[in-house]
C-alpha cells in the first residue's frame, strides 16, 4: 500500500519511523561523503541527510539538484540535537525528484537582500513561497472565518452580487468600462445597490466576501484597483450608531480569534503584538475631530477634500486618541454631505450632516458606514441635488417604492487590515496577485 505522506511538522510524533515527505528543496549541502538538504513545506523545514556511498544513483541527482525543485523523500526520522532544526533529521533512503527546478531562481527569496518589490511581483509565485507570506494567508483564512461565523451567530445571510453592472454603484469617476454585447457595462465598485435591494427584499441582514473595482491611478501603498471588500447591511435600525456598536463586536470578536490561533506566530515573524480593543471604541463628529486636529496640531486639512480627512489627518487624529485613552481605533462620525453620496441619510435636525462614520485604525480609514436614506422621495431629492442623471439610477430608485426599512451597513477592506494587523507597509505584501494601474499580470 502506498505510504502516506507526513507533514513536516508532523514529524517530530514519528521519530524512528519511516516517513514519506515532499516539498522544495529550499538549500543543499553537497560535500565529499554527506549531502545535506534543507526540505520545506508549507508547514516548516526539516535537515534530510543522505550518505553519498549508499546510492550512487540519487547522490548523482541530488548533486545535480537546482534549489527549489519539487522532491519526494523517504527515509527514517532520527533524533539529533546537533540538528538546529528542531533537533531531528531524515536519514533519506529514497529519493524522488518530481518537479525539478529547470533553472536558478530569478529572484533571491531566502537571501539576505530580497530583491526589489516590483521584480517579487513579476515572479509572485515565487515570492509566496516564502513562510511569512503563506502566514499572511493563513491568517486571511482565520480572519475571513472569525467573520462568517460572528455574522451566523447574529442570523446574516450571505450574498454574491453581480461585478457587471448597467450604472456606476459609488460616483462617476473611477470606473472600468467593459464591452457587453451591444452596450458598455462597469466593474462593480461596491456591492451597495444591491446590498440595499436585499433589505428591501426582507433579508435584514447580509454580508458579502467579494472582489470590487476602482479605476483609482493611486500609487499609494494603500491603493488598489481591485481588492477584497467585505461588505454588511442590517435593517431596523435606529441610526448609525446602530451599525458602529455592530461593527466594533463583531472586529473584538475577529481579532480575539486571530490571537488565539496566530497571536504568537505574528509577534515572531512580523514583530506586532495583536492588541484585543476595548469597547466600545472611541468616536468624534467631524466637527470635534477638525477642532482637535486645528487645536493640538495646527492642521487643517486640504480644501480639496470637501470635509473629509485627508491621510495626514487621519494619523494625526488616531495618535492623539492613542496617546488620550490607549485606544487603537476611532469613529470619526456625522460627516459633511459634500464628502458622502446622495444615499446616505441627514440628520433632520442638520440636514448638510450626514448619519455616517469611517473607523480609523493605526492612523489609516479601514471602513466607511452609514444609516442609509430608505423613503423614496428624499433619495430622488438628494439624488437631483448631487446633480445626478435619475434615468441610469431608476433599477435602484425601484428597490425603496414597495416598502423599505430603516437600514445601515459599512464597507470594510480586507487588505488595509492585514497591512495594518501584521505591521506591514503596503497592500501589495497581503494581497495574493496585486493589481495596479501598471499591472496586469501575472
Amino acid at each position: 500500500m502506498e505510504k502516506k505522506r507526513t507533514l513536516i511538522s508532523d514529524l517530530p510524533k514519528s521519530i524512528d519511523r519511516n516517513v514519506k515527505i515532499q516539498g522544495w528543496v529550499q538549500t543543499i549541502r553537497d560535500q565529499k561523503k554527506m549531502q545535506f538538504l534543507i526540505l520545506r513545506d508549507s508547514t516548516g523545514l526539516v535537515q534530510v541527510t543522505h550518505e553519498r556511498g549508499n546510492n550512487e544513483q540519487i547522490a548523482q541527482t541530488i548533486a545535480q539538484l537546482i534549489p527549489e525543485s519539487a522532491v519526494e523523500v523517504e527515509g527514517k526520522v532520527v533524533a539529533n540535537q546537533k540538528v538546529k532544526l528542531g533537533g531531528i533529521e531524515v536519514m533519506l533512503e529514497s529519493f524522488r525528484a518530481i518537479g525539478p527546478a529547470k533553472e536558478v531562481l530569478p529572484i533571491d527569496i531566502f537571501g539576505g537582500n530580497l530583491s526589489s518589490s516590483e521584480n517579487r511581483l513579476n515572479w509572485r509565485f515565487l515570492d509566496l513561497r516564502r513562510p511569512q507570506n503563506i502566514l499572511v494567508f493563513r491568517i486571511q483564512t482565520t480572519i475571513e472565518q472569525a467573520m462568517r461565523s460572528f455574522w451566523q451567530k447574529e442570523g446574516f445571510i450571505e450574498i454574491h452580487s453581480p461585478k457587471l453592472m448597467g450604472t456606476a454603484s459609488e460616483s462617476g469617476g473611477e470606473l472600468f468600462k467593459v464591452e457587453y454585447f451591444d452596450r458598455k457595462a462597469y466593474l462593480a465598485q461596491s456591492p451597495q445597490f444591491y446590498k440595499q435591494m436585499a433589505m428591501t427584499a426582507g433579508f435584514e441582514k447580509v454580508f458579502e466576501i467579494g472582489p470590487v473595482f476602482r479605476a483609482n491611478p493611486s500609487f499609494t501603498s494603500r491603493h488598489d484597483t481591485e481588492f477584497t471588500s467585505i461588505d454588511m447591511e442590517m435593517s431596523w435600525i435606529e441610526s448609525h450608531e446602530d451599525i458602529m456598536e455592530f461593527e466594533e463586536r463583531w472586529l473584538k470578536y475577529v481579532l480575539q480569534a486571530v490571537k488565539e490561533e496566530y497571536g504568537e506566530s505574528i509577534s515572531s515573524v512580523f514583530g506586532v503584538k495583536v492588541n484585543i480593543p476595548e469597547i466600545p471604541f472611541p468616536r468624534l463628529t467631524m466637527e470635534e475631530a477638525l477642532e482637535i486636529l486645528l487645536r493640538e496640531k495646527g492642521y487643517k486639512p486640504p480644501r480639496e477634500t470637501k470635509g473629509d480627512l485627508d491621510p495626514q489627518g487621519e494619523r494625526f487624529l488616531t495618535e492623539y486618541i492613542n496617546k488620550q485613552f490607549g485606544h487603537e481605533f476611532l469613529f470619526v462620525k456625522d460627516y459633511p454631505i459634500s464628502a458622502r453620496p446622495f444615499y446616505h441619510m441627514r440628520h433632520q435636525e442638520k440636514p448638510e450632516i450626514t448619519k455616517s462614520f469611517d473607523l480609523l485604525w493605526k492612523g489609516l480609514e479601514i471602513t466607511t458606514g452609514a444609516q442609509r436614506e430608505h423613503r423614496y422621495d428624499i433619495l430622488v431629492e438628494q439624488a437631483k441635488e448631487k446633480g445626478l442623471s435619475l434615468q441610469p439610477l431608476q433599477f435602484y430608485l425601484d428597490f425603496f417604492k414597495f416598502g423599505c426599512p430603516p437600514h445601515g451597513g459599512f464597507g470594510f477592506g480586507l487588505t488595509r487590515m492585514l497591512m495594518l494587523l501584521l505591521g506591514l507597509e503596503n497592500v501589495r505584501e497581503v494581497t495574493f496577485l496585486y493589481r495596479g494601474p501598471n499591472r496586469l499580470t501575472p
